[in-house]
């Protein structure tokens, strides 16, 4: 999934156990997560202002990554270098907008998501987008993001590690730090607890005991 790049990036051990595992929990951050996208990802929604169109909840996909998902909307804008849209006349801009609670975070997992449907976007439809944007709850403005050949290389790493861990199903171990405190999974990841020990360890020991 497109979405686990994101968890991929914020926590390994964290995508593993949702994505490989099929844990989950909710917990505030992830309920408000849900509830801001429920304003956004109507499929239904096709919406035309002068030379922008606004499509959300876009289905997108790329064989190169082996990834698929949903984009939350996308800004088509009216260009004589864009591409021809099915269905609208003329050729047009995309532009990937992503919706997020919170504000702008100190790492890169949201930045990794949107780059990966940047790509995904030029795979189908033959283009190459230059921008994409943040739109944090929070801040409620949007955040402009210059899509770099940088980014990218860490999108098909990334994308890369995450294919190899979901064959092998192997769930790697904790890499604890701040991020737990935030984490929905904590209370099934243990996190202070893997960190001392083995999980087969603590089985064998809790049998003994």
């Amino acid at each position: 999934m497109l979405s686990g790049l994101q968890h991929f990036m914020f926590c390994r051990r964290q995508w593993a156990l949702i994505h490989i595992e099929q844990e989950w929990e909710e917990n505030v951050l992830t309920i408000e997560g849900n509830h801001l996208h429920e304003n956004v990802d109507n499929p239904f929604t096709r919406e035309k202002r002068g030379d922008l169109l606004y499509v959300r909840a876009l289905p997108v996909h790329s064989r190169m990554l082996g990834i698929s998902g949903i984009c939350d909307m996308v800004e088509f804008k009216q260009d004589a270098k864009g591409v021809p849209l099915k269905g609208e006349k003329g050729y047009f801009l995309p532009k990937p907008i992503e919706y997020k609670r919170g504000k702008p975070k100190k790492h890169d997992a949201d930045l990794i998501q949107l780059t990966a449907q940047v790509i995904c976007l030029e795979e189908m439809l033959g283009t190459v987008i230059e921008e994409a944007a943040f739109y944090y709850n929070e801040v409620k403005r949007r955040e402009a993001v210059q899509i770099t050949e940088e980014l990218r290389h860490h999108v098909a790493n990334a994308a890369k590690e995450m294919h190899h861990y979901y064959t092998a199903r192997h769930t790697p171990r904790v890499k604890t730090g701040k991020h737990c405190l935030n984490c929905s999974l904590r209370h099934r990841c243990l996190p202070e607890l893997l960190e001392r020990e083995k999980v087969s360890a603590y089985i064998d020991r809790m049998l003994a005991d």
